[in-house]
């Protein structure tokens, strides 16, 4: 059973989900598969205007802290890879007021891309090595795989899940393009950090048309509000 599947038959029925700090909305298509409605929220007007559309969400430009949503009205609500940068105790209430009673709180977030030996030690260089001291503190959170995350109702133990795409290398450099390091790196340093790791990078991959599987392991804590 795939993670959205999961998570909607945790739920306490299926009509309404709220994907909280939407991004590009790839949660929120995801949770329409499942719920009646999905109501997905991002305090970004740019990252609402590009969000995948679909028939059953619903987009609106709302902080995480303060939304427009009914109290308890939400049979899910999820925070995927955004979390930290939110203000958690401020957000903690906010979920608190819309959660249903029996509701559920998903905060998700993935770690390190996998693909094979050679890519990802390249890939952990990058990261770990070059660009070391690039990263927002915030981003603490993420790498320790939600470790120390405090949250205000029982947890429910979750399987293991993982995200999965085959890419050939040109889509790997751009995803790696948009880690928040590489741009910070650029941009003060007037220079690619990916140009560091491209030789050794192809050597890994080997033909860059060829598609190879790229995994994420999913980091998930889910709790349930008493009702």
């Amino acid at each position: 059973m795939g993670l959205f599947a999961w998570l909607a038959k945790q739920a306490p029925a299926r009509k309404l989900a709220w994907d909280c700090a939407t991004g590009n909305g790839q949660a929120a298509t995801a949770l329409a598969e499942h719920f009646s409605r999905v109501f997905a929220t991002d305090a970004s007007h740019e990252q609402i205007r590009h969000a995948a559309r679909k028939e059953n969400v619903t987009y609106r430009v709302e902080p995480a802290e303060r939304s427009s949503l009914a109290d308890r009205s939400v049979d899910l609500l999820m925070v995927a890879q955004a979390y930290h940068w939110l203000d958690h105790e401020t957000f903690l209430a906010e979920a608190g007021r819309v959660i249903k009673p029996a509701g559920l709180l998903v905060i998700g977030s993935y770690q390190l891309l996998c693909v094979n030996d050679g890519v990802d030690q390249t890939v952990r260089r990058l990261w770990g090595q070059i660009l070391d001291g690039w990263w927002p503190p915030e981003r603490a959170l993420v790498d320790s795989g939600l470790g120390g995350l405090s949250l205000p109702w029982p947890d429910i133990k979750a399987p293991s899940f993982e995200i999965a795409v085959h890419w050939r290398l040109t889509e790997l450099l751009a995803y790696l393009g948009t880690w928040s390091a590489v741009q910070k790196y650029a941009q003060r340093n007037k220079t690619d950090p990916l140009e560091l790791i491209s030789t050794e990078l192809e050597s890994a991959w080997g033909d860059p048309e060829r598609r190879r599987r790229i995994s994420w392991p999913v980091s998930l804590r889910v709790c349930r509000k008493p009702g």
